[in-house]
């Protein structure tokens, strides 16, 4: 069975998974027995000398992580405090770490959202599957007064300071199983040890987070147009490489445009071949895709930028780690 054939099943509740519940207990105590090895010791882990922020999940797949960290980030930057920001790195080629991210980086190296992150935001960014050497590094290259980390809710061997976990208010749990049973990688219970549980997709001031569409941006030129520049002149190429490719294409069928729909696996290292059929058409795609699409997608390229609304209670405890220990 494919991935996205899996990920249907576990949010749908398809029944035949209940034969991987047996592998599913084994999945739980090994997680838990992991998670009980750090909290007690028995595993070490790294206490950065600056708070540490993780934005993660509990779930397989994307939940908008990546527009909360750059939002997040943006608001620590308003209150006058220098964030940093470490993560995995998912995609990047395999060789040194850990990895210096800036504007200039080539996406290869390091990944679709590190990069992305580091455009929108201009501060310092560094990737590595070791998240505690990420940090060290992060700390040696420049002043920093908060750790953001992109992911990484599951890397007990770094200490945190604040934990916030994003849930697709439409999605959910799907059906409440972890792996590889369904799409949990830890039981639902662990929500209740986290600071912040967030829910995309919800205008609630309290645990919601909404995302608003800005303008459209040539990935070339760097050119804005408003949101209705591409609505009611015909049809487009749209081009999705994101965990979940039908939540950009109903933001696009909200804006009245006319589009034929690219889908493609989150992370797609995109290639000429991509878009041999799309040649002198009008293509629109999502931010975290334009940064590996540049040179690839020709000069009538466009991506969506978009913006994340955070509650003011979860900006006020992230900035007040920071200045309680500055």
């Amino acid at each position: 069975m494919s991935e996205r054939g899996l990920v249907a099943a576990w949010y749908r509740g398809a029944g035949w998974l209940w034969l991987l519940r047996p592998l599913e207990l084994l999945f739980r105590a090994a997680t838990a027995l992991r998670r009980q090895f750090y909290r007690s010791g028995l595993l070490s882990s790294y206490r950065a000398p600056v708070p540490v922020v993780v934005v993660g999940n509990i779930t397989v797949g994307g939940t908008g992580k990546t527009p909360v960290v750059i939002a997040l980030v943006e608001a620590l930057q308003a209150r006058g405090l220098r964030p940093g920001v470490v993560s995995r790195g998912y995609g990047a080629a395999d060789g040194e770490f850990p990895r210096r991210v800036d504007a200039g980086s080539d996406p290869r190296l390091c990944g679709d959202e590190p990069l992305l992150i580091a455009r929108r935001t201009g501060v310092p960014v560094v990737i590595d599957p070791d998240r505690p050497a990420a940090v060290r590094a992060l700390l040696l290259s420049a002043p920093v007064d908060i750790v953001v980390c992109d992911d990484g809710l599951q890397h007990y061997a770094l200490q945190r300071d604040l934990e916030i976990v994003l849930i697709d208010r439409q999605r959910g749990l799907g059906n409440g199983f972890c792996l590889p049973a369904g799409p949990l990688r830890e039981p639902r219970s662990r929500l209740r040890s986290v600071d912040h549980v967030l829910y995309r997709g919800s205008d609630s001031p309290r645990d919601g987070v909404s995302y608003q569409s800005r303008d459209w941006v040539n990935i070339r030129s760097a050119e804005r147009r408003p949101l209705t520049a591409f609505s009611g002149v015909g049809e487009v190429d749209a081009v999705a490489g994101i965990g979940q490719p039908a939540q950009f294409f109903a933001s696009l069928e909200a804006l009245g445009i006319a589009f034929r729909p690219h889908p493609f696996p989150d992370h797609h290292q995109f290639g000429a071949g991509d878009f041999s059929g799309m040649a002198g058409h009008t293509i629109l795609m999502t931010e975290k895709d334009a940064v590996k699409c540049s040179a690839l997608a020709g000069d009538d390229a466009w991506y969506l930028c978009i913006d994340a609304s955070l509650p003011d209670d979860l900006v006020a405890a992230a900035a007040a780690l920071a200045v309680n220990t500055s």
